[in-house]
């Protein structure tokens, strides 16, 4: 039984290299028990090799990792009651999807009876209890990636490691898989850490996020803190659409200044500072209402259609690029053209702020 007052994961100081690579600089991470934890970032940044650690794959060069306060550094994968779900499945395909579930059930000397009814109830519980007798390649890609994750569950694990498990479905199979991961991770309060590099995959399901680059853990927060209030400059990017402004600091770092017009800051700002502005926090006014308070002209350089409105990507009088969202019904919608004239506008809350990238 694990101890609920302790994180289920640690990471302390971690570090793990190979030769001159370093693939894992100095993780410091905590993650709570029964949380969906997901590890975001592009492929070499790190989030696998922290998984392997973690699953017993990987030993860490520096470091400790610990689950409910133990070590498990030294400790072989198959005593540290893991479950993990690869992106390839690793079915057995001479098993049935019974039999692959069962697996894991006769490696550790569970009695027949026993193992025919935790197979029947992991089964249930990723809606194939009707597939219990077909192999792999009588089942769809989904049908395969469910019964990989009752294999990994059917045994009880502390922890359920996934990696990239739903990058091999199509867009409407990620999209349903993700709802029944989410209900399943609830239904049993099993602590997952899910490793991935679509932000919205991470957004749609994590309780936290962690951003890796370069090894290192550079953002973790929840995906509303992440998104509205990322660290640098790298997060603000990797996570959604945004552009990101060079402002000037007026009036003490009370405010900015861009293309002439000056804004307002929620919170002083003492050192040079850049803005992120979301795409959907931008509205598109006509070109006639040059005065529009805190409005900055720009014009369109292309148009990208959305289905539910457009995309429109501008370039503000000093150079600079920006997005905005333009909806359905908006006053422009039916005037939105390479070359067209406008005023974009934001309001002072819309913005985070970030230090000058190279500043102190």
């Amino acid at each position: 039984m694990t101890d609920q007052s302790l994180p289920a994961v640690t990471f302390r100081d971690v570090t793990r290299r190979y030769g001159p690579v370093t693939a894992v600089d100095g993780v410091n991470l905590d993650i709570a028990p029964g949380e969906f934890f997901a590890l975001l970032g592009s492929s070499g940044s790190g989030k696998t090799t922290l998984l392997m650690l973690l699953a017993g794959f990987e030993r860490p060069t520096e470091g400790s990792v610990l689950m409910s306060g133990t070590s498990v550094s030294d400790m072989p994968p198959h005593r540290r009651k893991i479950g993990v779900v690869f992106q390839n499945y690793a079915l057995f395909p001479h098993l049935t999807a019974a039999e692959n579930v069962a697996y894991p059930l006769k490696m550790r000397g569970v009695s027949r009876s026993e193992r025919e009814e935790r197979v029947r109830a992991a089964l249930s519980l990723v809606n194939l209890s009707d597939r219990g007798g077909s192999y792999p390649v009588q089942m769809s890609g989904g049908q395969q990636q469910r019964v990989a994750l009752a294999r990994a569950l059917v045994f009880g694990p502390d922890l359920l490691l996934m990696d990239e498990p739903l990058g091999a479905l199509d867009r409407r199979l990620r999209d349903q898989m993700q709802q029944e991961l989410k209900r399943i991770q609830r239904e049993l309060g099993i602590t997952v850490i899910y490793v991935t590099h679509d932000q919205s995959e991470a957004m749609a399901m994590a309780d936290r996020i962690g951003v890796m680059a370069g090894g290192k853990l550079l953002q973790v927060a929840d995906p509303v803190s992440i998104y509205e209030a990322p660290s640098n400059h790298f997060v603000a990017r990797f996570i959604g659409e945004c552009s990101i402004l060079h402002v000037t600091g007026v009036d003490g770092g009370r405010g900015y200044e861009v293309v002439g017009a000056r804004h307002s800051l929620l919170t002083p700002v003492t050192k040079p500072f850049d803005i992120v502005v979301r795409p959907e926090s931008v509205s598109l006014h006509s070109s006639s209402n040059s005065q529009l308070d805190g409005g900055v002209a720009a014009t369109i350089r292309d148009v990208t259609y959305l289905g539910a409105g457009w995309r429109v990507a501008l370039q503000l009088s000093d150079g600079q690029p920006l997005l905005a969202n333009v909806m359905r019904g908006d006053e422009l919608a039916g005037s939105l053209a390479p070359g067209n004239s406008v005023i974009a506008r934001w309001s002072s809350g819309a913005v985070a702020v970030l230090p000058t990238e190279g500043s102190p």
